[in-house]
């Protein structure tokens, strides 16, 4: 299919409407077989649908008067077999092209949700998953009415109005001018309607984003919800949201409705003019009765295509407003898209170094200033210092989250930021802080990074991390369903089954970001005994707020407000007497 093209990092990120042409060329043309074979049903439908306007002057003019049976049944088995015609090519219609619609639209979405993985983590930290969710499944639904009957129909009402317009002058040409002058005015009242709809169905899509992000953040978090007694609170905020969308959809509604009425009022004067124009046209001899009911069933038929045009219209109007946003998304610049990633990692040893490092999440508020230190491969280094200090954000830029401001981090001497990430992260296991856990079974999420491990493996790495010291006690074992984020499990058995996860991947550099701090005193005496073999032959980064666990680390980098202001190991660093003398012995004394 035809993909979007993400932009480079310097395109420039004015927004741009996707037009009816575009669409055409990136997801109609692509589907051109399909979407031929629908025209040419439509065409045949549109055609058999004539035969019976045509077929009941035939009725009243020809076959009631000279009481023939024959052409009777004649006129009969036309009629229903130009019925038949119609039933079978809307199936048809409906099965070819809705199902190649909805095709589309499970490629669109599997090619959304794979854009946005390759994301940056900052742009995650700005926008909400409930939205991502929204603009994943949502914004693409409309395109069903490009590539479905909706196009399809509105070319094909547009040829059976041409053809119903021919036959309308051949009839009686002075009653089907009179007939255009009202529609002509629907037309002009329409195009208004639509330009006045499309940015106001695009901006539905950003404000159904925002209410189903804050929802999703609403379940996600209904503990804490109910543990503050704040239901009243979050009730109110989704009414909010559910009235701001509200007062979106009656924007449109009005625009609609004014359609809708418009349409009815001049297809009432259209019918009246009619009625006035063949009554003459019959008193005077110079129409018959056949003709005027032929007259006004195709009349019905040109009428019926523009109306319903409008209504289609809309939809393609809010398929094109979806398109906006998706392509928006897709013109996102991805961590993949920076040129100078060019290097490709081979045998990793872990050696990390950091030469004067500074980082500012915004401008002006910088928050690491000249961070220099080396991590040798296989050495534990160990950040410790106060909440804010800066340790999570050396984290991230080791793990190559964030990207540096100035200064160099280094991988065995590669410059991180023009290695090619997926070469690097394939040699990375982090452990968070707040470890996020999949729902399934426990050895679904330990054998998350290599689900082809063997079982040897998988048992190496549970009895690394005690994990099988709880396990042992499920009845299912391994195969114990622990709910959306671990839910039915403690604090530190999450923990100890992230860090079995970590184990498993079998990674040469590992980050632990407050790797302990969910975890009880017996868990972290098991997690202590592990930790020279988790470490073994790994360059180990440990964030760590309890200092009992990194006593022996090979060197501990005392961060405060942004800076290094003390380095050595747990001896040195306790016989100077400094910042983490004092961190130390206060823990101690609690």
């Amino acid at each position: 299919m035809q993909h979007y093209k993400a932009a480079s990092a310097t395109k420039d990120k004015k927004k741009r409407n996707v037009t009816l042409a575009s669409a055409f060329k990136t997801i109609i043309w692509p589907r051109r077989n399909y979407v031929l074979v629908g025209l040419l049903l439509i065409v045949i439908k549109s055609l058999a649908g004539f035969v019976v306007p045509i077929q009941s002057k035939v009725f009243i003019d020809d076959v009631l008067p000279s009481k023939d049976f024959d052409k009777l049944y004649t006129l009969i088995f036309i009629i229903i077999s130009a019925i038949l015609v119609q039933a079978v090519t809307s199936f048809l219609l409906t099965r070819i092209l809705s199902v190649q619609a909805q095709y589309l639209i499970s490629e669109l979405r599997a090619q959304v949700q794979k854009k946005v993985l390759a994301l940056p983590i900052s742009f995650f930290d700005n926008t909400k998953s409930g939205a991502l969710v929204s603009r994943i499944m949502s914004d693409v639904e409309g395109v069903r009415n490009l590539i479905g009957t909706g196009l399809v129909q509105l070319v094909g009402g547009t040829i059976t109005a041409i053809i119903s317009f021919v036959l309308l002058i051949r009839i009686n040409a002075w009653m089907t001018l009179f007939v255009l002058l009202p529609l002509s005015v629907f037309a002009l009242i329409a195009l208004k309607a639509f330009k006045f709809i499309r940015p106001i169905f695009r901006n539905r899509g950003k404000i159904n984003a925002e209410v189903k992000g804050r929802l999703t953040e609403t379940l996600a978090g209904v503990r804490v919800i109910k543990a503050f007694n704040s239901e009243d609170q979050e009730n109110k905020i989704f009414e909010k949201g559910v009235d701001k969308l509200f007062q979106n959809v009656k924007k449109s509604l009005t625009a609609t409705a004014l359609m809708t009425s418009s349409s009815t009022l001049l297809v009432g004067v259209a019918t009246t003019g009619i009625m006035g124009f063949s009554g003459y046209y019959i008193i005077n001899g110079e129409m018959t009765v056949g003709q005027f009911f032929e007259f006004s069933l195709i009349l019905g038929f040109m009428i019926a295509p523009i109306i319903q045009m409008s209504n289609i219209g809309s939809q393609l109007t809010e398929a094109l407003a979806g398109l906006d946003r998706t392509e928006d998304l897709m013109n996102e610049a991805t961590e993949d898209d920076d040129s100078n990633r060019t290097v490709a990692l081979q045998n990793v040893k872990g050696d990390i170094q950091f030469k004067d490092v500074n980082f500012s999440y915004e401008a002006g508020k910088q928050v690491l200033h000249d961070i220099n230190f080396n991590a040798p491969s296989g050495s534990v280094v160990a950040l410790v210092g106060s909440s804010g200090s800066g340790k999570s954000t050396i984290a991230g830029l080791a793990a190559t989250f964030l990207n540096a401001q100035s200064g160099e981090v280094t991988i065995d001497g590669n410059d991180i930021s023009k290695v090619k990430l997926s070469s690097f992260r394939k040699h990375l296991g982090v452990v968070l802080q707040d470890e996020f856990l999949f729902e399934g079974t426990i050895r679904e999420n330990i054998m998350f990074p290599r689900p082809n491990a063997t079982e040897a493996q998988l048992q190496k790495a549970i009895k690394a991390a005690y994990v099988n010291e709880f396990t042992d006690r499920f009845d299912d074992g391994l195969e114990t369903l622990i709910g959306e984020r671990g839910v039915k499990l403690s604090g530190g058995q999450r923990q100890r089954i992230a860090i079995a996860r970590a184990i498993l991947a079998d990674p040469k550099i590992i980050i632990l970001d407050e790797a302990t701090s969910n975890l009880d005193t017996e868990s972290e005496a098991l997690i202590q005994k592990s930790l020279s073999e988790l470490t073994k032959n790994r360059t180990t980064i440990v964030i760590a707020h309890r200092l009992s666990t990194i006593r022996k680390a090979d060197q501990i980098l005392v961060i405060e407000s942004g800076k290094i202001v003390e380095r050595g190991n747990h001896d040195q660093l306790i016989a100077s007497e400094g910042r983490y003398y004092d961190l130390y012995t206060f823990q101690a004394k609690i």
